[in-house]
């Protein structure tokens, strides 16, 4: 009877054997092939095998060695070896040009190249158990979860590991209409179905998703019959609507200390280096003026003395109608006209005294007596109602203490209104708007959630642009003063070209730099503090070079345009010429995994997510159906 050893040994040269090595410069090898093997597949042992076939796998013997191989393309040759019975056929035969991918050791395939096959060293077909290692990326301290097919076998699931998969940086990489909404919801949903009922995953794991155009608001990632309440926050932020009409859970919660960085409103207002941006260190720094205002007594003092000084300093440079502008500047933040009566009050009673190159109030002339004149203004003042100021949110005590600031400095002559004026110009409608999408975080902000979606879709251009950063930044500081290692943070960023682009003409480099420093932060140094990205994007050669680089995870659908590829393949370097030049013609469903969590290029197909309430809102649109409805 055969023994098992030589039943293997007639199997391998018989079914399996391709044929020899017949050249070798360094890593570029090519291989004879047996005029046998042209067929596309192979039946053995009513299992069907795949032949050989560019993208496909084969393998070396050297010794005890196994070295897996992937062809990458080949061609014919005529042999010289003509009988006058051999047919036209048997003359010709196949060469493959191969490249090095794994060793096969200890029943595992290890990626490095360990050395290079001799002359004459036989090649084969892998087995079906072979090619699922090749697609097994298994650790044992790892699970799975399943949501992909490889594209070119259908039979052969590709398990994601969650560990290699969620405990790393990820880039998904598409262009329109190429199904990348499905594959970031598909991906996190599979994780969610897995352990969104473990106690440990909801308390150590929370994520963070913003979303530019509503395609995750609702059922993407978790499903509608599920009480969503208990997974999800969401914060549908809105520029939009009065800021009368939006609640304050409608509103995102961040720390006193990000109002106090000077940085951020200096960015945010578009401040000028040289003159803005001091003016707005001194004024957010300044608490002199900020603990007037928690008196009422205080205020209305600080309000006599900025009126006093404008109106009785000398000098024909000073602006006359400063005294009326700082008090309809006031009436902003006062929920009464009497200021208003008075600053129109002093636009009719304020006039040029030019014996002493000054300006006071007409009555003046009659009394000239300084303290009478220092009386009026405190009844005129003390007329107004401004308990409300006591009540202000802390952006609007900001907003005011810039004013009052702007106010002082061009009363006493330390600044320049020219320079200084269009940035008060801008403030009002910019912190309106900050107004209406944050607030103060408060002792009852706590997230027991996992997961957070932020949708920015009925925000303005300038909020658009500031929050996605303004909140990373938040959330990626916070979790570098927590001490609890058994905590993870995950961002993820759909559409994510609308805030990393290094290509925008529409803000300044002091602001683009600043943007694209926080991200790049979070995706070098993040690690070391359990923080993970997921970011999307349509064109990654508007990326950072920074951020791409330190990229572990690639999902990359179908890309046309020549600079996204050339970018693709610059960042990801063991990306093989093949699977590069595939890119443009993947199909919609499809993609290629690529870097650490796939040892190996591989292009998958996404599961389809079968009911629709759970798919993004990204489907494609058909005219010709709405149409005939």
């Amino acid at each position: 009877m055969m023994n098992k050893l030589t039943e293997n040994h007639i199997v391998d040269n018989s079914i399996f054997k391709i044929w020899d090595v017949i050249e070798i410069i360094w890593q570029s090898v090519r291989v004879k092939v047996d005029t046998w093997k042209n067929t596309s597949s192979i039946l053995y042992k009513w299992d069907i095998i795949q032949n050989i076939s560019v993208w496909g796998y084969i393998k070396i013997k050297k010794w005890f060695e196994v070295m897996i191989w992937k062809i990458e393309w080949e061609t014919i040759k005529e042999s010289k070896e003509n009988t006058e019975y051999s047919s036209n056929k048997e003359k010709i035969y196949r060469i493959l040009n191969i490249k090095i991918l794994w060793f096969f050791e200890w029943d595992k395939f290890k990626r490095w190249i360990k050395e290079l096959p001799l002359i004459d060293n036989t090649c084969y077909l892998l087995t079906r158990e072979e090619f699922e290692k090749i697609h097994d990326f298994l650790d044992n301290k790892d699970e799975p979860i399943k949501i992909w097919k490889l594209e070119y076998d259908d039979w052969q699931d590709i398990l994601l590991w969650v560990n290699k998969l969620f405990a790393s940086h990820v880039w998904i990489f598409w262009n329109t209409w190429s199904w990348k909404s499905y594959t970031l919801a598909k991906i996190y949903k599979e994780l969610f179905e897995k352990y969104k009922d473990n106690l440990n995953f909801q308390e150590r794991a929370k994520f963070c998703l913003i979303d530019f155009n509503w395609e995750y608001i609702w059922d993407a990632i978790i499903k509608k019959k599920i009480n969503w309440k208990k997974y999800k926050n969401i914060f549908e932020l809105t520029t939009n609507k009065q800021i009368e009409g939006i609640g304050e859970d409608d509103k995102f919660p961040i720390n006193k200390k990000t109002l106090k960085n000077t940085t951020f409103w200096s960015i945010f207002l578009e401040a000028t280096e040289k003159t803005q941006m001091p003016f707005l260190n001194r004024a957010i720094k300044d608490t002199f003026i900020e603990e007037k205002l928690n008196n009422i007594t205080t205020f209305k003092q600080l309000i006599v003395e900025k009126i006093i000084n404008a109106t009785s300093v000398s000098g024909g440079a000073v602006d006359k109608t400063i005294t009326e502008d700082f008090l309809y500047e006031l009436a902003n933040f006062m929920w009464e006209s009497s200021i208003r009566n008075v600053a129109q009050y002093f636009r009719d009673k304020l006039v040029w005294w030019t014996e002493r190159f000054s300006f006071q109030l007409d009555w003046i002339f009659a009394n000239e007596n300084p303290t009478w004149f220092k009386i009026k203004i405190e009844e005129k003042i003390w007329l107004f109602d401004i308990n409300c100021i006591s009540r202000l949110d802390s952006i609007r005590k900001i907003w005011l203490v810039i004013i009052i600031k702007y106010y002082d400095e061009m009363i006493r002559g330390f600044s320049n209104k020219e320079h200084l004026s269009p940035l008060i110009k801008r403030l009002e409608k910019r912190i309106l708007d900050l107004e209406k999408v944050i607030r103060l975080k408060n002792d009852s902000d706590r997230f027991d959630s996992n997961f957070t979606i932020i949708s920015l879709r009925n925000v303005n251009l300038d909020i658009r642009k500031m929050i996605p950063m303004l909140l990373v930044k938040e959330l990626y500081d916070e979790k570098k003063k927590n001490t609890d290692k058994n905590k993870s943070l995950h961002i993820i960023i759909d559409e994510a070209h609308n805030i990393l682009s290094r290509n925008s003409d529409r803000e300044s480099e002091q602001w683009k730099d600043y943007r694209l420093e926080v991200f790049e932060e979070i995706i070098k140094e993040g690690r070391k503090f359990w923080t993970f990205l997921t970011i999307a994007s349509q064109r990654p050669s508007d990326i950072s070079s920074t951020i791409i680089s330190q990229l572990h995870n690639y999902f990359l659908h179908r890309l046309i345009n020549n600079n996204d590829l050339m970018a693709v393949e610059k960042t990801i370097a063991y990306l093989d010429k093949i699977s590069a030049d595939s890119i443009p013609n993947l199909a919609t469903w499809t993609c290629i995994l690529a870097w650490l969590i796939a040892q190996i290029p591989i292009v998958m197909k996404v599961w389809e997510i079968e009911n629709k309430e759970n798919r993004p809102n990204s489907e494609t649109i058909t005219l010709v159906d709405k149409w005939k409805s």
